[in-house]
């Protein structure tokens, strides 16, 4: 397995009561910010309020214990809540235990064959994209609670546009005392941070808008009146062995996985920054693959790394995974006490919290500064995958993003590339070494792929064209597309009796050159490392030929 080792091993080996001791404040402090978030996401997820509180606890330990980074805090993020919500809706929790369970799978997979490397291939302008989508689809599915909308019977929108729709034809239900306390807790939300970092304004929110239901007999709808709550612990479910509801599932496993590969990753990126260490990204896989099938198992919902928890975790003095693992124990404690009085919450208090996790989320800073600076290519990929997150979903967003990425970039590449012929001269010129005449000299320039293997169409010879050099000094790469190319070059030339040189052809163009025998089918001899040599040996080829030439003259005058 390699260095598949969890880092909290590592970090054992100089731990010490001090840092314990901050482990486990920071842990307590994370399990505060951790509480109204869960209950939120997971209300925003379609489940009751304590599969949210599971998903911290159980995903939250083993992703810290088996995890690939010291600092990193795991359970429900606001990247899946349309997710989770629309596999709840298409096939119930059945289904969604069924595609957590496989996503985990495909993460441990992911992790043992190091495809966390492959995570840095996905462009900066897909997962901008889509992070802004996320939130503008998190905002949309929140407007119901927040403006205490009440849907007509038989309305169960699941996509993002099916429920703005529902929400225009209800929008003569709205409730103005649902209104009124959502802004006062979006306005704490924005607040509070201001006035004191220590407690977090979730918090504060949640009792401002309890107090303001209960203690004002606000006719707004509570988290009780829509749910049924429990404070029982999670308790084991075992997998459904359904063949058909598997392969349903398959799709939407694929999209928990990627998204959790890439949020996990990208989390632990930052915590990288933050505290200047270097997490085990393919360790981290693997524990992201246990902790959602651990989370499944035990009644929760898809779980990653947390980027806002993570940052929480490190400035409250967090520096080992003792720190998120104090964090999921003291959510048990959390649930089995205080859990009854959620039932409390208002729904427009949870809108307001997710408003706020939206916001911080949507990346609306680097998005806007990507529109006004970066190349027309990458702003196609961006605004594509943004429109289709929310269009449609995640798995479209991403597959098109990553489709259009690599056609822009395939274009982008064969513009650079150019073959160039040498100008003929009698004299150095800017200390270019002056070309005999019946020698000519090409320079390809940039990587010689499929997109590019027609630029080779422009070599072109003459008719009293002895020799033909070809320099590659500038072409790092060459694909079999190019490679055939030259091939076909070399067979054209050889039936009009060119010989062809190659000058500093590079170590990935000579290795497939070796590979496919050209090399050998050419003579070694025919392949310098500098343009000197092959010049040199193109003029003692063409000085051959014509003294064959004029010796043939010789003997036919002879004759």
């Amino acid at each position: 397995m390699g260095n598949l080792r969890p880092m909290l091993f590592t970090s054992m080996k100089s731990y010490d009561k001090k840092q314990f001791g901050k482990d486990v404040v920071s842990g307590i402090i994370v399990a505060i910010i951790a509480l109204p978030l869960s209950i939120a996401l997971a209300l925003a997820s379609g489940v009751g309020p304590e599969q949210g509180i599971y998903t911290a606890i159980v995903a939250g330990f083993l992703i810290s214990f088996f995890g690939g980074s010291t600092v990193q805090i795991a359970g429900p993020t606001a990247a899946f809540a349309t997710i989770v919500a629309g596999i709840v809706a298409r096939s119930g929790m059945e289904g969604l235990i069924v595609a957590t369970i496989l996503a985990g799978i495909m993460l441990i997979f992911m992790g043992i064959f190091r495809f966390g490397a492959l995570i840095k291939f996905i462009p900066y302008t897909i997962t901008t994209g889509f992070t802004a989508g996320i939130a503008v689809t998190i905002v949309i599915g929140q407007l119901k609670d927040f403006m205490g909308i009440t849907y007509a019977e038989g309305m169960k929108p699941i996509e993002t546009l099916e429920k703005l729709e529902c929400l225009v034809q209800c929008f003569d239900t709205v409730n103005i005392s649902a209104i009124i306390v959502g802004v006062v807790c979006v306005a704490v939300l924005v607040v509070w941070p201001k006035i004191n970092d220590t407690i977090p304004g979730s918090i504060i929110a949640i009792v401002v808008g309890v107090l303001m239901v209960k203690g004002l007999k606000m006719p707004v709808n509570t988290i009780g009146d829509l749910y049924s709550i429990s404070n029982s612990l999670p308790k084991f479910s075992m997998m459904s062995f359904d063949i058909e509801l598997i392969s349903e599932m398959l799709p939407d496993a694929l999209t928990i996985a990627v998204l959790a590969a890439i949020e996990s990753l990208l989390s632990c990126v930052v915590a990288d920054g933050m505290v200047n260490t270097k997490h085990n990204s393919n360790m981290e896989l693997i524990a992201q693959g246990i902790g959602n099938i651990g989370s499944a198992l035990f009644g929760g919902i898809p779980a990653t790394g947390a980027i806002a928890r993570t940052a929480a975790n490190i400035k409250s003095g967090g520096r080992t995974p003792i720190a998120g693992m104090v964090h999921s124990i003291t959510l048990v404690l959390v649930l089995v006490i205080l859990m009854p009085y959620a039932a409390w919450i208002p729904m427009p208090t949870i809108a307001a919290i997710l408003f706020i996790v939206a916001y911080n989320m949507c990346q609306y800073e680097p998005f806007i500064r990507l529109l006004r600076t970066a190349p027309k290519s990458d702003i196609i990929v961006l605004v594509s995958t943004f429109i289709l997150t929310i269009v449609f979903d995640l798995v479209v967003a991403i597959e098109v993003g990553m489709i259009c990425a690599c056609l822009l970039f395939i274009k982008r590449m064969s513009e650079e590339t150019f073959v160039e012929s040498w100008t003929y001269t009698d004299d150095f010129v800017d200390d270019l070494r002056p070309v005999s005449k019946g020698i000519c000299v090409y320079e390809i320039n940039g990587p010689m792929f499929f997109g590019a293997a027609d630029k080779l169409a422009d070599i072109a010879v003459s008719h009293d064209t002895k020799c033909l050099v070809l320099r590659m000094r500038s072409v790092p790469a060459i694909d079999a597309t190019a490679l055939k190319a030259i091939e076909e070059i070399h067979d054209h030339c050889d039936k009009r009796g060119i010989a062809v040189i190659f000058s500093h052809v590079n170590e990935q163009p000579m290795k497939i050159m070796r590979k496919s025998g050209l090399v050998k089918k050419l003579g070694e001899e025919n392949f310098k490392s500098n343009i000197n040599s092959a010049l040199n040996l193109a003029e003692s080829i063409v000085a051959k030929q014509e003294h064959e030439k004029e010796e043939h003259k010789k003997h036919k005058k002879e004759k």
